[in-house]
């Protein structure tokens, strides 16, 4: 049997799970909560957790372990923004910790053969927030009542279980068991369960079935749905069924808060959920802060009221060029101004629309040379200087020194600044004749005159662009920015309209071996430099155009390769060749890397680390640092 060194990492810190009986400290149960209790409305903490309940020592990581109460206020910008909050509590059925290793959570272990067998080991005695209880029976509904049936899963299972094709053999051993089978390596599935928006594979049957045709009259459901203005029973179904989406107060979760405020409103209110699964090391049961308030402003708004100390956490919509203020604010509000690493693969990158439709363009976009000469010709030093106060690193959009594959020509293979050179590609592409305005003149004769279109939701994008224009300038070549509101702007790529954009860089630019390297191969349409190409994979050739570029068709066979490939060592082998073929046919072209994101977090707030990084996934932005072992150390413990 051949295991992953990261899966058996993850076998490995589950064994000593199976004696936290003898060593499970006394529960103490939050004030928060005494009344509830006292009144009988509530089983006291020591009937609401787990038998096996998850003991984090925080003096182990070196933590403080905390006290309970406060309330911690967040700022967001609109209803939906809400959903982040089930990112930053980052409950879990297998989550990443601090260093990137996958561990369980909310469940107590994982057996794990040849990455195609996966044993789900359920906690005794866990429950929902509304006390009923977490067991395999809502893996079961999950999987025969929703995914199974056509009316609310008409395309089947989350592709994340399908393998070359094959759903997994879904096993329900007994009520804390559950086994998942392919007959194929699928290296997904964990970090799935893992993720930022995570692959929920559960959901809480004893109050969906009242919703559900199966379990009730579907007449009786489908006048409840037109009577709400829905068209039938499974739409009525889906409008209570999302747990990511956090709008149904009545959904019971497993996450450390759940909302108590239906949308819309200005000001949601999540509470702490009485049967949560963790306690720290002297018993208190997390969280420690038992309310989470957001507010909802104007985007534009949010600096300025997170200046004025009117949040406790707060990094969302939040931006570099904000740090002077922030940082000048600091004393007179009582809060901490910190600066984590970002994980992307570059704070800001070009995309070549490789899937443009004018075919000119189109031809120089797919034209190696040309992409390499627009790269050999930005001067990233001097953005770095003016724009980021050199703080950053130059050079492309690949993975990061924190990443155990990182090898410095990945960043810096044509990324250096040499207009000569560049000149000399694109004389070679054919492209010598300029006209009167010094410009260089397409095939057709027109000028070269690339517009780069933005979301418009920077000025450094729009600053990073100014310098860009001038160093292209120096090699005939004309950049115009064009900005639109961001569901325009990606309709407009995905159309085929779009020359050029410009973005931030890889998701995650941290990966080992074990995370899949499906950015770096057109896997699905949101890729914005080969969108046609991305959609006809992810849509399994019924929309979008399939790759006709090798390089791109040896990335897409390499992406298939380290999918089934069962060792770690021919996963990283894998891995090096795409970076190779990345770095060298320049497929996005990345200016800078390591860029800082400000952290705002109450003078008061204990255990938010001083350095961290920032990334949606790995990381789940605060998610890894788990917020619920946040606490107020002062008079913030007592709420507002």
């Amino acid at each position: 049997m051949n295991t992953l060194p990261l899966l058996l990492t993850l076998l490995f810190m589950l064994l000593p799970l199976a004696p936290m009986a003898q060593a499970q400290p006394q529960p103490i149960e939050p004030p928060f909560l005494r009344a509830e209790v006292e009144a009988g409305r509530l089983p006291p903490v020591a009937e609401r957790l787990p038998r096996q309940p998850l003991v984090d020592e925080l003096a182990a990581r070196g933590l403080k372990p905390g006290l309970h109460g406060g309330t911690l206020r967040m700022l967001m910008t609109k209803d939906n923004d809400i959903r982040l909050m089930v990112t930053y509590g980052y409950a879990r059925l297998v989550g990443y910790d601090e260093q990137l290793n996958l561990v369980p959570d909310i469940l107590a272990g994982v057996d794990v053969e040849d990455d195609r067998v996966f044993t789900l080991h359920l906690r005794p005695g866990h429950r929902w927030s509304d006390g009923q209880p977490f067991t395999s029976e809502d893996f079961r509904y999950w999987w025969e009542d929703v995914v199974n049936d056509k009316d609310l899963s008409p395309f089947g299972p989350p592709r994340e279980l399908i393998v070359q094709g094959e759903p997994p053999q879904v096993e329900i051993l007994d009520e804390t068991t559950v086994r998942y089978r392919w007959s194929r390596p699928n290296p997904f599935f964990l970090p799935a369960l893992a993720g930022a928006r995570p692959l929920y594979i559960y959901e809480p049957a004893h109050y969906l079935k009242q919703f559900h045709a199966k379990y009730v009259d579907k007449e009786a459901l489908n006048a409840q749905a037109k009577a709400a203005g829905i068209k039938n029973w499974a739409g009525f179904y889906q409008r209570r069924r999302k747990q990511y989406d956090c709008d149904n107060p009545d959904l019971p979760t497993l996450d450390p808060w759940h909302n108590t405020t239906p949308p819309p409103a200005e000001r949601f209110v999540f509470t702490r959920n009485p049967y949560y699964h963790r306690i720290d090391g002297n018993g208190r049961q997390l969280p420690y802060v038992d309310q989470v308030v957001v507010s909802v402003v104007s985007k534009g708004l949010i600096p300025v009221k997170t200046g004025a100390g009117d949040a406790d956490l707060q990094a969302r919509y939040l931006r570099f060029d904000d740090y002077t203020f922030l940082k000048a604010s600091e004393k007179q509000v009582a809060q901490r101004v910190l600066l984590w690493r970002k994980t992307q693969g570059a704070q800001v990158a070009l995309y070549p629309n490789l899937n443009v439709n004018d075919p000119v363009w189109q031809a120089l976009n797919r034209d190696v040379r040309f992409r390499r000469a627009l790269s050999l010709a930005i001067d990233r030093h001097e953005i770095n200087q003016v724009v980021y106060f050199g703080l950053v690193e130059e050079g492309n959009n690949t993975v990061l020194k924190e990443s155990p594959l990182f090898r410095p020509e990945y960043r810096t293979r044509w990324a250096e600044y040499d207009p000569a050179r560049a000149n000399a590609l694109l004389d070679e592409l054919g492209l010598p004749r300029r006209g009167a305005s010094g410009l260089r003149l397409l095939p057709d004769g027109r000028p070269m005159e690339i517009t780069v279109e933005t979301a418009g939701e920077s000025t450094e994008e729009t600053d990073v662009l100014s310098l860009i224009h001038d160093a292209w300038l120096k090699i005939g070549i004309k950049l115009y920015s064009k900005p639109s509101q961001r569901e325009v702007f990606r309709n407009r790529i995905f159309a085929g309209d779009t020359v050029m954009a410009i973005w931030s860089g890889l998701d995650n630019g941290i990966p080992n071996a074990d995370m899949s390297p499906q950015e770096f191969a057109p896997t699905v349409q949101d890729q914005l430099q080969w969108p046609k190409w991305g959609q006809y994979r992810e849509t399994m050739g019924k929309a979008g155009e399939p790759p006709d570029l090798p390089a791109v068709q040896e990335l897409l066979r390499l992406y298939e390769a380290w999918s089934v490939a069962g060792e770690r060592d021919e996963r990283e082998r894998i891995w090096r060749r795409v970076l190779e073929i990345w770095s060298d046919q320049v497929f996005s072209i990345g200016v800078v890397s390591g860029a800082f994101q400000p952290v705002i977090a109450h003078a008061q707030l204990r255990n938010v680390p001083e350095r961290g990084i920032y990334g949606w996934d790995p990381g789940a932005h605060f998610g890894i640092y788990r917020p619920e072992r946040f606490w107020y150390d002062g008079p913030r413990r007592e709420g507002y």
